[in-house]
């Protein structure tokens, strides 16, 4: 693998694969004190090539990691699971795993690596006891935590450990909350889900309604409903309104922006609808938003 950095290269321990074009990591205390209750000792976040294969006996710490995007297969104490995006598992002392990138789309993947008497009893309130694997929905439900946790992890500032650590615990708690084990049968209605998802988020400027994103996906617009609400909490319209309402705040944020421009970049022939819709996702109007601004 290509580090990042020199000064990272002289500090990757030997146990992380080579197989990783990009790479993004943190190393705090790579020998924490065993009375430690949590120790996060590194964390980060890889982009896998298409032959990306690691298998361990056992490992150092104990870890959670977390396909963003991309797929592969996890095999946990000898059993192969599917890896999709919103996918955690987690191993550690004694548990033997082989991950497998899938060639055609190769996973980016976060991690966190950690130790501490009570590293065990945090994984199993949050249902990953080491050699498991759940889900969280939705499933980009944790990259901010994550994101949040690399960056303090690369401070180095004399709370990093600290901060990292009270992450880790808000990560467990994120999970908790956001869990839901899917059955095999739901596998597909899942994936379905996803693809239905990442189209709206990669179009959500030019999409306007239901039934073009339903038409754009192949799915009957009923049946994408009903996929949202189980795995989503909202609507697909809801979702692309979200997208549409942000992405006009940030415009509304420049000065001199006008509340009109703001509705013909979201797709929005009438300002007046414009600030309905703008008010129902934000809580304020375009023109309170700019004031608050």
């Amino acid at each position: 693998m290509k580090p990042p950095s020199q000064s990272a290269a002289k500090t990757s321990p030997e146990f992380f694969s080579t197989r990783v074009s990009k790479a993004r990591r943190f190393y705090l205390d790579m020998n924490p004190a065993k009375s430690r209750a949590l120790a996060v000792v590194c964390g980060g976040c890889e982009q896998c090539t298409p032959d990306y294969a690691v298998t361990r006996e056992t490992f150092h710490f104990y870890s959670i990691e977390y396909i963003a995007r991309g797929r592969g297969t996890v095999k946990l104490r000898g059993r192969e699971q599917p890896l999709l995006p919103g996918r955690l598992f987690s191993y550690g002392p004694g548990v033997r795993h082989e991950i497998v990138a899938d060639p055609a789309e190769p996973m980016v993947k976060y991690f966190v690596d950690f130790a501490g008497t009570k590293a065990r009893r945090l994984l199993g309130k949050c249902g990953l006891t080491p050699g498991q694997a759940t889900q969280v929905f939705p499933p980009d439900e944790l990259r901010a935590v994550f994101d949040e946790l690399i960056a303090s992890g690369l401070k180095g500032s004399p709370h990093s450990d600290e901060l990292c650590v009270k992450l880790l615990e808000c990560l467990a708690l994120k999970i908790a909350a956001g869990r839901a084990p899917m059955a095999e049968a739901e596998s597909l209605a899942f994936a379905t889900y996803q693809q239905c998802r990442e189209h709206v988020r990669q179009h959500f400027m030019r999409l306007k309604n239901l039934q073009q994103i339903a038409a754009e996906c192949h799915v009957n617009g009923a049946y994408l409903c009903r996929l949202f609400r189980r795995f989503d909490h909202q609507s697909p319209y809801q979702f692309l309104l979200r997208l549409k309402m942000n992405e006009a705040a940030e415009l509304l944020r420049q000065p001199g922006t006008l509340v009109k421009q703001a509705a013909e970049l979201a797709g929005f022939g009438d300002p007046f609808h414009f600030s309905r819709a703008f008010k129902s996702v934000l809580g304020v109007s375009p023109d309170i938003f700019r004031r608050l601004r």
